[in-house]
Parts: structure tokens; C-alpha cells; sequence
């Protein structure tokens, strides 16, 4: 199948704002998994394939992150160039911190062009906490403005000014939430003004204490905004429980309760106790209602992923893409599941 065809196809789909991969899965009712590529400190990009290899047949989507922690790496619009030309499903983080939203629209338009077809929408950490802490921070968005703003340019083909696009980018629009961080009420809150503005999926941030998701859940569910939007919880393993310490002392966001710390003291090898205990929780997040998928980030054991998705289960014999797999039939394999899906 050409790639015209294969497109003519997706065009079908009703419902779906983009021709991506993760879109469908997600709408045709799969449990999505996503993971996150550490980015390099380098200009090679073979050590950007190198890193994607890992999650080879086992995610819907890698995240290519941007200036994670206002630390400056390979940008996130260059690996996404890059994992599109392989066919790889990128994700595009686009943080406010460092563009003003004429370089962000412009962004937005030159990775719609290269077969980006996911952006995740996020404020960014302050300078200070980063690698650059002189840097001017910019901020002219926020998370908010810049979903409702990508949102005007898809829907309405035009730029913030007016202007007219003549191809809008079709885009699958997500954003981040975090249910482990007060003030707690205020966090389904916060989930709804992001839908509003054009969220169609989440990515959360680490999940360590189901009780407090379900919590989180119940309240997302009351409000039906879990059928507004796709949400991916976030997990990942912990290496040792003095990594966990750390993490709870000096990463703010990040709920790591006292048992999980106890039980890796506990464990005779606190790494693997770190990823049996991610697998129980994406065991866990795979029954829990109105969640849509795992968003898998393994710093520094990406790994480790393969083994922890595979033991969890939550794909239940599904195959997501890899380069084994002729990038022809797949399509066509995948475009003809889709409408048959859709029409059922």
C-alpha cells in the first residue's frame, strides 16, 4: 500500500484529528503504552535510533522531551524529525519556558510536515532548576493558552494573529497532570480547564500510590472527563529506596509513599524489587476504569522497559510497530483494522 493510499484510508476515520498512530490505538479502545527517550548530549543522531531501539515492538509512542528540568539537550522537534524518518510514533514536547509563540507556531507547522502527529503541551520548569539557571525564561504561554492555541491553528486554520494557514497541522493534542500533588481537589479541577482548552490525552506524572490514583479516578469519572479524554498514568522503577528519598526530597511533584520506600529497603535487590513493583502497578493501572494506557519513564533504565511491559501483561499479545515489520504492510494491516473498528 503507497502512502497515499494508506492516508486515503485514514481519511475515513471519523472522529480522529490527526493520521497517527497513537490516536487510533487509543480510540479503537487499546490500552496504549507510551515511554520516554532520554535525550542526548550530542549532535550523532545514531545515538537517538540507538535509544529508541530499545522500546523496539513494545510502545505506541516514545516522548521526545524538551529541556527536561530546564536542562539543555537534543531538541525535542529534532528527535522527532528523526524517529519519523524511521517510522517510529513520536510524541513532541513543547515547553513555554524557552519560545515565544511565533518560534512555537512555527514549530508546530515544520513537525506537522515531518510526520509528528503528537504534541504534549507543558509549561516547563523555571530556569533555576536547570543547567543554564542565567538563562532568560521566556514564558510568553503557558500550558493552557498554547493547547488552545495549537487547537485554533488545527480547527480553524489560522495562527494566533489571524493569519490564515493554508494546511492546518493535524495534531492529537495531550498535556500533563499530576494527581499526587496538592492541593488534591484542585487537580480534577485542573484536568477539566485542560480538556477544555483542547486536551485529548494526558500523560501523568509518576503513579507510586494506587489508593491516591483511584481516589483521583473517582473524581474524573464523576465528571465524565475520563470520556473526554485519554489518560495515560504515568510509572516507572525506582533503582534503590535511597533513589526514592532523593527523588521525594528534591524532585517536587513526585508522591513516593513510606511503604515503597520500606520495601525496597527491604528487598535483597532493591533494583529488581523496583521493577517488580512497576509491574504490579501497571498490573494494576491495566483494571483501573477510565485509564487508557501507561506512560512508562524509565530514567537510566530504558532497559528495562521491554521486561517490564512484557511481565506486566497490559498488552495482552498486542505487537505495537518495530522496524522488523515492513512498514507497507503494517500500514495497511493497521489502516484496514482501524475502519473495520470504526464501522463495527
Amino acid at each position: 500500500m503507497s502512502d497515499t493510499e494508506y492516508h486515503d484510508l485514514l481519511e475515513q476515520l471519523p472522529g480522529h484529528s490527526s493520521r497517527g498512530r497513537l490516536e487510533r490505538i487509543l480510540r479503537r479502545g487499546d490500552f496504549a503504552v507510551t515511554a520516554e527517550l532520554n535525550p542526548p548530549d550530542s549532535a550523532d543522531p545514531n545515538e537517538v535510533y540507538e535509544r529508541a531501539g530499545i522500546f523496539d515492538g513494545w510502545v505506541d509512542g516514545i516522548n521526545a522531551t524538551d529541556g527536561s528540568g530546564a536542562n539543555c539537550h537534543m531538541s525535542s522537534v529534532s528527535i522527532c524529525a528523526l524517529l519519523t524518518r524511521v517510522g517510529y510514533a513520536p510524541v513532541m514536547q513543547i515547553s513555554c519556558r524557552d519560545q515565544n509563540r511565533i518560534a512555537i507556531q512555527g514549530h508546530v507547522l515544520g513537525a506537522a510536515a515531518m510526520g509528528v502527529y503528537n504534541i504534549l503541551c507543558l509549561t516547563g520548569d523555571g530556569v533555576q532548576a536547570g543547567d543554564h539557571p542565567g538563562a532568560k525564561p521566556v514564558f510568553d504561554l503557558d500550558s493552557l493558552s498554547l493547547l488552545a492555541t495549537i487547537k485554533q491553528m488545527r480547527d480553524e486554520n489560522c495562527f494566533l494573529s489571524g493569519r490564515i494557514i493554508t494546511e492546518p497541522p493535524r495534531v492529537f493534542l495531550g498535556a500533563a497532570a499530576n494527581p499526587f500533588a496538592p492541593p488534591h481537589d484542585f487537580r480534577v479541577t485542573r484536568l477539566a480547564k485542560k480538556i477544555k482548552a483542547g486536551a485529548q490525552f494526558v500523560q501523568t506524572q509518576y503513579c507510586f500510590d494506587v489508593p491516591m490514583l483511584e481516589n483521583y479516578m473517582n473524581q474524573v469519572r464523576d465528571q465524565g472527563l475520563d470520556k473526554e479524554c485519554f489518560i495515560l498514568v504515568g510509572a516507572g522503577p525506582l533503582a534503590s529506596a535511597k533513589t526514592a528519598r532523593w527523588i521525594r526530597t528534591n524532585v517536587p511533584g513526585i508522591h513516593i509513599p513510606d511503604s515503597v520506600i520500606k520495601r525496597l529497603e527491604g528487598a535483597a535487590d532493591q533494583k529488581r524489587e523496583g521493577r517488580n513493583l512497576c509491574v504490579e502497578i501497571l498490573q494494576q493501572l491495566r483494571e483501573m476504569k477510565g485509564v487508557s494506557g501507561v506512560h512508562v519513564m524509565a530514567y537510566r533504565q530504558e532497559e528495562w522497559v521491554a521486561e517490564i511491559v512484557e511481565r506486566s501483561g497490559v498488552l495482552k499479545g498486542r505487537k505495537p510497530w518495530c522496524k522488523e515489520i515492513n512498514p507497507g504492510d503494517y500500514a495497511a494491516a493497521e489502516a484496514m483494522d482501524a475502519l473495520m473498528h470504526e464501522s463495527s
